[in-house]
């Protein structure tokens, strides 16, 4: 079976939690959600899914249907122990993010007179501090992937480093997945690193979507496809009403 962009996106997203074990999947957009859930019906069992909200659920929930059976309740003070422990996995959004993986969700423009108010820092910091942290962005464009960031509102890898060894300890960037292609931080200095493509996009595009200059080893491969199972999951499971194909147009 073929599949879309967006159900690549969706298995690129489910890779971020790759190795991860019993820890919490605390994921934010459609894609992002399907990934977790497809992890956790996959390769990863022992995850942590929710129903969207305070929910632990006995088994992955389709997109918008009730929690049904559930394992645990997570109050947001339970919450707030496990990213302060790194017991969380979150794959977040951004407005904004640069090379080294600071990003906004604050505001766009001119601190002392912003152009536009966005949600405000909410809890990038502690997130990118305290657990394991990835990103999910639907539409990869210059606009997105800048230079510099307008406010810092998730700490990258530089800023994380000069906090000092006792602060930064826990910090750990792991993955950006876009539209487009599929990011790391691996390198010396802890820039964006550009890992794979996915199927019918080339490095050129994604170099023209990009505002800072992107690392990579060599030729970049393209993106994992989903197997048959994980596209029967996808369909027939966890999105029926293809809820995916809204935020990721083929």
């Amino acid at each position: 079976m073929s599949a879309t962009r967006a159900e690549t996106c969706v298995v690129a997203c489910a890779e971020a939690w790759r190795g991860d074990g019993e820890i919490l999947a605390a994921a934010m957009g459609t894609c992002s959600v399907l990934g977790a859930r497809l992890a956790r019906l996959t390769f990863e069992p022992g995850l942590l899914t929710t129903d969207g909200g305070a929910l632990l659920t006995v088994e992955p929930v389709p997109l918008g249907a009730p929690a049904g059976p559930v394992e645990g309740w997570l109050p947001f003070r339970d919450h707030l122990w496990l990213v302060q422990n790194g017991r969380r996995h979150v794959m977040m959004g951004a407005s904004q993010i640069d090379r080294y993986g600071n990003t906004n969700i604050s505001a766009i423009g001119d601190w002392a007179r912003p152009a536009s108010q966005l949600l405000g820092v909410r809890g990038a910091p502690g997130n990118t501090v305290c657990n394991p942290t990835s990103y999910w962005i639907p539409r990869q464009s210059t606009r997105v992937f800048v230079p510099e960031v307008d406010v810092v509102s998730g700490v990258g890898t530089g800023r994380a480093a000069g906090l000092g060894a006792r602060a930064s300890r826990f910090h750990d960037l792991r993955r950006v997945v876009t539209d487009l292609a599929v990011f790391d931080f691996g390198t010396p200095d802890g820039a964006m690193r550009l890992v794979s493509v996915h199927p019918g996009v080339d490095v050129e595009q994604v170099v023209a979507a990009t505002g800072f200059e992107l690392a990579t080893d060599g030729d970049v491969p393209e993106t994992r496809p989903p197997s048959d199972e994980e596209l029967r999951l996808i369909r027939e499971v966890l999105d029926p009403g293809s809820l995916r194909d809204r935020e990721v147009r083929t």
